[in-house]
């Protein structure tokens, strides 16, 4: 592994950009063949996922301990989607556990991927041009992650296929078009690099760290001007609720969300503020991108071709689409380096019937409404996260708010100007149906929520466990 402590932060940046844009332009490449899946009939899209599968599974069971021993039942020649059935589920403890019994190439194992966290003096490709990453994740619990130069390349496209795909439609696409990037902005989290991508030849891009205070960010964004807006769910809510108000003057003809689910306010503030399309994303680290919404119907559309979602129950055995379930699993198809394969994501999906208006045959989900992880328990009653959203995501006075979770009800932090009074009674009364007859809710109106140190989220549900 090469030895970057002495190599200067601008030296470091400036050899990260000149690969990178090699990689760009693989990404560029390959983009039409991935705008082109979108009108692929089911049929095809099966098809292709199924071969995918096969490649992936043979390729984990031989470089793999951990996973050749999951598979030693398994004929990865003639797997189908349906046989994942027979797999344990992975989850977060295994990749804890069993990192370099997981990780398929002898170029790196967990002491070096942390060497290579530890050294970086920006984002950094590996000798075998490996992309490492590390994220607190949704759960708040660190992990560290490999991108191999092929996976990153699919999951760029999954990321923009949707917008290149209108974009080309409209012939925008050789006009001039600035994007403005608003994540975590510097190492180690793997957001910027799948988001800072140009969509055409003419489109500039435009870093705004999301961790900076809010009137930096405020005035970053006016100053780009962008016709293309990207970032947190809950930053471009906030900044949508700003543009309301007659805080911020741009005019963004297409926005994406993502890292965070989108609230039914904040889609509204942002259809209010600019009445642009709205391609929000379902992604995690570990898989890439699973669903990207293609700014015509509800939902998003899961990545059938690269990505296979299993909705199982408790005991982790796959529930009819009309079933309510426990988990949902993910297998990432373009992971070879770092196989995710039956993966526990923590979230709760819901299919969606019918296809979608934009006519393409991929399936869809609802938006993603937040992890059953966020849920409170007490004791033996479980609150969910849905008892406090409903309250604090409906208040036209709150811009963001977080809930930390105490003994006997949660401590709340507001930005805004809201009668606090007001919203702990409204809270209280909201628990009160889950069994918390006089749940304990204070509630304060702060200028800034801490966000993540590293990637600039924000954690809306603390839980005392965390």
């Amino acid at each position: 592994m090469a030895d970057t402590g002495c190599v200067s932060r601008e030296d470091a940046k400036a050899a990260y950009q000149r690969l990178r844009a090699a990689h760009l332009s693989a990404v560029q490449a390959t983009l039409e063949d991935h705008v082109a899946r979108l009108a692929w009939p089911r049929q095809r899209v099966e098809r292709y996922r199924t071969e995918r599968l096969r490649s992936l599974l043979g390729f984990a069971r031989e470089r793999s301990p951990f996973h050749a021993a999951r598979m030693a039942h398994i004929d990865p020649a003639t797997a189908t989607v349906e046989d994942l059935a027979r797999l344990p589920a992975m989850n977060k403890q295994d990749i804890q556990n069993e990192w370099d019994r997981i990780v398929t190439t002898p170029d790196i194992d967990r002491a070096g991927a942390e060497r290579v966290l530890a050294q970086q003096g920006w984002f950094s490709y590996t000798p075998a041009g490996l992309q490492v990453f590390s994220s607190g994740g949704s759960s708040g619990v660190r992990g560290v992650y490999v991108w191999d130069w092929e996976q990153f390349v699919t999951l760029a496209c999954l990321a923009w296929r949707w917008q290149a795909r209108d974009e080309r439609a409209s012939g925008s696409a050789g006009h001039p078009m600035r994007l403005a990037v608003i994540e975590a902005g510097e190492p180690p989290h793997a957001s910027t690099p799948l988001f800072d991508v140009a969509t055409g030849p003419s489109m500039q891009t435009v870093v705004i760290p999301a961790a900076a205070p809010f009137d930096q960010v405020l005035r970053a964004v006016a100053g780009a001007r962008p016709t293309h807006l990207v970032g947190y769910a809950s930053m471009i809510g906030r900044l949508a609720r700003a543009a309301i108000v007659g805080e911020l003057d741009i005019r963004p003809v297409r926005v994406s969300t993502n890292s965070e689910p989108l609230s039914a306010q904040d889609r509204h503030a942002i259809d209010t503020a600019w009445g642009a399309p709205v391609h929000n994303l379902w992604g995690s680290t570990e898989i890439g991108v699973q669903a990207v919404g293609c700014g015509h119907g509800d939902g998003l559309h899961i990545c059938a071709d690269e990505v296979i979602l299993e909705r199982v129950d408790a005991a982790g055995r796959p529930v009819a689409p009309d079933e309510p379930a426990a988990r949902t699993l993910a297998t990432g198809l373009a992971g070879r380096t770092f196989p995710f394969v039956r993966y526990d994501l923590g979230d709760e999906i819901t299919l969606l019937p019918g296809r979608c208006a934009c006519g393409s045959s991929m399936p869809s989900v609802a938006d993603i409404v937040g992890r059953c992880d966020d849920d409170f328990r007490y004791g033996r009653r479980t609150v969910p996260a849905s008892a406090f959203r409903h309250v604090l995501g409906t208040d036209p006075l709150i811009s963001e708010y977080q809930v930390r979770q105490t003994a006997g009800g949660a401590e709340v932090l507001v930005v805004g100007s809201p009668d606090a009074a007001a919203v702990a009674a409204a809270l209280a009364s909201s628990l009160r149906p889950y069994g918390l007859t006089n749940p304990d809710i204070s509630v304060s109106v702060v200028e800034q929520l801490p966000r993540h140190a590293s990637t600039g989220k924000l954690k809306h549900f603390i839980a005392l466990s965390d």
